[in-house]
């Protein structure tokens, strides 16, 4: 067995290994763009690779052999379905499925974390995920599922689908057919595919063309033919997709014309090319033949400075816009070609721009401090510290002294201070904005779902607690929120605890529960006597018959609110525990039950009665509770009956056993 291992573990490790995949589609990099409704056909499967994978099944030495990737996005939440179907069904595909969103693709070479789904059963044959219950992590070895549980994907998420072709024994280079069938989830684009913008070069003989999305490299006439230009001053005679060398699909496409287009307004029209289609998005939709985007051939001349976005507040930089490119390279990187004049001092300390391939259309200007006073200011254009304004791709200069104005109004404070009006039953609480530095707009968030507009609320609030309250405002350019917590802590509540049973000439602690600040007590023991301690002591003397007293506790706050409760107490004759000698169950409502009596300070209680058999006829440990003379519901004759008592005395923690007699009487 041991040499049946070496001798896989040395074909494995041969196996592609030292191959670099230089195909593209064979790269995470490069990943073929798939759409749920097509059938993709790979009908070679070149052998590279060998790079090993962080997966789940990673101890069984995973990597992807002979790979292509796949990648998509999904457009609406829902399970995955797939085939891979061989070509040769005697040979062995493997598969991983990773969410690779907000990551590198080639991160699924070092995290682990990033697989959502895998098949890499020795078994050879048809494979891909299916409705089963087999996991969705099948790892290597024979006798091993094929099929996996369909994953759930997520709409907006970005995944990797990996094909990998393991088979050390036959080299074999067949393809096969990825089919996506079966599962809930969305994947295929629903945004058909359009034009974007066009722009023409500095010499007018090429235009930039931006689609709305993502299209096949493969769909572009290399002779231009898919476009052509309205009104025709130039024919279109070659055409060629950015990055296409390295990917199978693209968002920019470069067409050059016959001859450079003279000065006006143009059409960039679509047109069936001579390859057959216009451009085709990943399920094959072709880029409509009545599609077409307007732009404009100026004449030679320096780009004006054009715009400035919308200046926010407090801001630091400022950014221009501009309807040409710009060259990057002639931009002073310590601002030196802008100055900022205005209502108060400020310096430009950098500029730069939003660079692609040495060109932008905006330059960002960094201030050497915010701008958080109100005022009027302008920035210039001016000769920088590189001898030069700034250049257009067209290396035409713009002229120095050109400006664009700006307003800048004051940075603005949510702070709030308040007042509080406490009440027994509500609190008001008063609030206050000053209003300073032009704020028109108040958005006040005061807890309880009460909210305000105005510069000045007032709140009332009937549950006394903290309360978090915010406030948003607004000078129609500036805004801030403050966040503060008002505490209302003129909750009161009166409670106490005390025990229910109680002995005469005893002292009986009465225990304040109550909840409030700055309160004063009062006691009304049931009695005649009253106390105004927190937790006062009180004793009761001894009546002629138990007495049930209601006992009444009053506290009061610092603004004179009150809460009141009442318990009722009992105080027995005597805490002398006996056993009566003789009880009547005639239900006339005296002495129709046998008792411990007076078992107030009896702990651990049980009382037994037997009959004249030794046999328990009754059980209990609520001292309350009696026997009413039946045993299973049968009325039990008169006669003497036994019993027991054991019990711990509360105060003395000594225990008795006490043993007697009771005549049943009827």
């Amino acid at each position: 067995m041991k040499t049946v291992v070496l001798v896989l573990l040395l074909l494995i490790s041969l196996y592609g290994a030292g191959q670099t995949c230089t195909n593209i589609g064979q790269n995470p990099s490069t990943a073929f763009p798939v759409c749920g409704t097509s059938i993709f056909k790979q009908t070679s499967v070149p052998l590279c690779g060998n790079h090993a994978l962080p997966s789940p099944c990673k101890r069984d030495g995973v990597t992807d052999t002979n790979p292509f990737w796949y990648k998509f996005t999904c457009f609406q939440d829902g399970t995955l379905g797939f085939l891979i179907t061989p070509n040769n069904l005697g040979d062995d595909y493997d598969w991983e499925l990773y969410d690779i969103t907000g990551h590198n693709p080639n991160e699924v070479f070092v995290d682990g974390n990033l697989p959502i789904a895998c098949n890499w059963s020795g078994e050879k044959g048809l494979t891909g995920t299916s409705t089963g219950t087999n996991g969705f992590f099948v790892c290597g070895g024979y006798g091993k599922p094929l099929f996996s549980n369909m994953p759930f994907l997520k709409a907006g998420h970005n995944y990797l689908l990996l094909v990998s072709h393991f088979d050390p024994f036959t080299n074999s280079t067949e393809g096969y057919t990825l089919e996506f069938k079966g599962g809930s989830a969305v994947i295929t684009d629903p945004t058909p595919p359009a034009l974007k913008s066009a722009n023409v070069n500095c010499g007018a003989d090429k235009i930039a063309i931006k689609l709305n999305k993502r299209m096949l490299c493969s769909s572009i006439a290399a002779d231009g033919s898919d476009f052509y230009i309205d009104p025709i001053k130039a024919n279109s005679i070659a055409g060629s997709g950015i990055a296409c060398s390295a990917k199978f699909d693209t968002d920019s496409i470069e067409i050059t014309l016959s001859q450079p287009l003279p000065p006006g307004d143009y059409t960039l029209k679509v047109k069936v090319g001579t390859d057959g289609n216009t451009i085709l998005d990943f399920c094959g939709n072709g880029i409509p033949i009545t599609d077409q985007v307007p732009f404009t051939v100026l004449p030679s001349a320096p780009v004006p400075m054009d715009s400035l976005s919308a200046v926010s507040c407090a801001p630091q930089q400022l950014t221009l816009v501009f309807k040409k490119n710009i060259s990057c390279k002639s931009i002073a990187a310590d601002g030196s070609d802008f100055l900022v004049t205005g209502s108060y001092p400020v310096n430009v300390t950098a500029a730069a721009g939003n660079c692609t391939e040495n060109y932008t259309r905006e330059i960002i200007v960094t201030l050497n401090k915010p701008l958080q006073q109100k005022g009027d200011f302008k920035i210039q254009l001016k000769r920088g510290t590189d001898g030069n304004t700034i250049l257009d791709e067209c290396s035409e200069e713009t002229p120095a002294g050109a400006s664009l104005p700006f307003t800048i109004k004051d940075t603005v404070s949510a702070d709030f201070t308040y007042d509080r009006q406490y009440g027994c039953s509500k609190d008001l609480v008063y609030y206050r904005h000053p209003g300073s530095n032009e704020v028109n707009s108040w958005k006040w968030n005061l807890d309880e779902s009460l909210s305000s507009s105005q510069q000045n609320p007032t709140a009332s609030y009937s549950i006394f607690s903290s309360k978090q309250v915010s406030l948003t405002v607004s000078n129609g350019f500036c805004n801030d929120t403050a966040t503060e917590t008002v505490v209302l802590d003129n909750f009161i509540k009166a409670g106490f605890s005390v025990p229910e049973d109680n002995c005469p000439l005893e002292p009986i602690t009465f225990n304040s529960e109550s909840v409030g600040n700055s309160l004063t007590h009062f006691w009304n023991f049931g009695d005649g006597n009253s106390s105004a301690e927190q937790s006062p002591v009180h004793t009761y003397q001894r009546f002629n018959n138990t007495r049930e007293l209601r006992v009444q506790y009053t506290i009061t706050d610092s603004i004179g609110c009150t809460s009141t409760i009442e318990k009722n107490i009992k105080i027995y004759v005597s805490c002398f525990i006996d056993v009566p000698s003789a009880f009547t169950p005639n239900g006339d409502g005296k002495n129709d039950v046998l008792y411990p009596l007076n078992a107030v300070k009896a702990e651990n209680l049980l009382f037994n009665v037997y009959n004249r058999w030794g046999q328990l006829v009754y059980s209990t440990r609520d001292w309350k509770k009696g026997w009413d003379g039946q045993f299973n519901s049968v009325l039990q004759e008169s006669g003497l009956y036994v019993w027991t008592l054991n019990y711990t005395d509360r105060d003395s923690k000594k225990q008795f056993s006490l043993k007697g007699k009771t005549m049943l009487l009827r």
